[in-house]
């Protein structure tokens, strides 16, 4: 039996869509020319990946001549809250005070970032 098919975006899947939501509708030849070439990948790895996308409903396709031209239906800032949403549920109990208490006891908080999220906190219905 396959294993069950995440519903998250895995970060090869990421970084097709980061392509996509930049540059809108591509064929697979034209994400495949827009990655980077310090990490390519190749025509078929895209081809399936993209597959994958769509049967996870993150991309539609329409056909033109014999190439498949992509697009995304779900936009960056949806695919944020439902990985959040994952992060939240898979390791933090469905609690938001233990994730924010979490990134809170980072060291890396610079502190224009602990006043924005300060003043996010207050507005917080």
């Amino acid at each position: 039996m396959p294993p069950k098919q995440s519903a998250t975006l895995t970060g090869a899947e990421l970084r097709l869509m980061r392509v996509l939501w930049k540059k809108g509708e591509m064929s697979v030849s034209d994400i495949v020319d827009a990655l980077s070439s310090k990490a390519p990948l190749a025509y078929t790895t895209v081809m399936t990946t993209m597959k994958v996308l769509e049967e996870k409903g993150y991309v539609a396709h329409r056909k033109e001549s014999r190439a498949f031209l992509y697009t995304p239906i779900v936009d960056e800032e949806t695919a944020n809250q439902s990985a959040l949403e994952h992060v939240l549920r898979s390791f933090f109990n469905n609690s938001r005070e233990k994730l924010l208490l979490s990134l809170l006891g980072n060291e890396k908080i610079t502190a224009t970032e602990l006043k924005k999220l300060k003043k996010r906190v207050s507005e917080a219905k």
